[in-house]
């Protein structure tokens, strides 16, 4: 089956999650997530994105497609190892861990394989660690996960992550704003490693949530205006062209996109059905990138309340 241009990311529809969005109040109700699961398989979306720490997402995506396993493809994330002092288990539990926490996502998700089991926030001491890569492959050659991945950060990650020969897929933060880890496209090509690019729209910032923002991302601001002068002058809005500009990337198999409305779903749909960017338009959208990319820090924006 090949996969979608556009993946369907599972963790707004399992916890609170993006901006303004506090509680699940704000968040679908069951049967609501459950009709905009379907309906993604309706609109050509058959690559679903979830993990053990998105709340009610797996179970939701259980119920949705219990009866259409075959028409799905669907990736899912290894519980994190690390306590809160940021250490890792002692050895042998962490295959412990692995073990048990895919259990917990096959049940969830009313499932006996996972088409793609990724490590959840891999860094570079997990990637090496053989007793995690060990347990992985363990669950291939058991036929539990058909292939294995890893869902990285920093462009050192993602580079050890496609030079390992061991994961198959890397999940990397990219897009208009924060270019750093197309560095790692070329090798993943190379090396037959599939790509699925996450943030392509910032949390949301490469969209109309982009505009009156704090103080302290005043900059972020006046650059977002120029990449939506840019997707003006062609006709789009920035989402499009941000999610346009990901899939113009040959390495790039998939892009996640946070869908929790119907509205999100048809335009993320639609956009993945126009052709990739002109090369003068596709050279242009490189060249705009963000001049100090390691400002652009959301966990730590969010831990400012600078997202609220």
């Amino acid at each position: 089956m090949r996969v979608s241009e556009i993946a369907f990311g599972g963790v707004e529809i399992g916890m609170p999650y993006g901006i303004g969005i506090r509680s699940e109040a704000d968040m679908l109700q069951e049967k609501e997530a459950v009709h905009l699961l379907n309906r993604s398989l309706d609109e050509g979306i058959n690559f679903f994105d979830t993990a053990r720490m998105y709340g009610d997402s797996e179970r939701l995506m259980g119920i949705a497609f219990a009866s259409k396993r075959e028409q799905v493809l669907i990736s899912s994330k290894c519980r994190h190892f690390r306590d809160q002092q940021g250490n890792l288990p002692a050895c042998g539990q962490v295959a412990q861990i692995i073990n048990q926490s895919v259990e917990e996502s096959l049940r969830a998700l009313r499932t006996d394989y996972l088409d793609l089991y990724m490590l959840h926030q891999a860094d570079l001491e997990i990637l090496k660690h053989e007793e995690v890569v060990d347990a992985f492959l363990a669950l291939k050659f058991a036929g539990k996960v058909r292939s294995i991945g890893a869902s990285t950060y920093t462009l050192a990650e993602s580079t050890e992550a496609v030079e390992s020969g061991v994961w198959e897929v890397v999940q990397l933060p990219f897009n208009l704003l924060d270019q750093r880890q197309a560095a790692v496209f070329d090798g993943a090509v190379e090396r037959g490693v599939g790509l699925v690019i996450r943030s392509v729209l910032l949390k949301g910032l490469l969209s109309e949530r982009g505009k009156c923002l704090p103080e302290p991302l005043e900059q972020i601001e006046r650059h977002i205006e120029k990449l939506a002068d840019l997707a003006g002058s062609l006709g789009l809005d920035l989402p499009t062209l941000a999610i346009r500009f990901a899939l113009s990337f040959d390495a790039v198999s998939s892009v996640l996109v946070g869908i929790d409305q119907d509205s999100y779903l048809l335009h993320a749909a639609e956009a993945a059905r126009k052709s990739q960017l002109e090369e003068e338009v596709f050279n242009t959208a490189k060249r705009l990138v963000y001049p100090d990319p390691a400002f652009i820090n959301l966990p730590h924006w969010d831990k400012m309340g600078w997202l609220t």
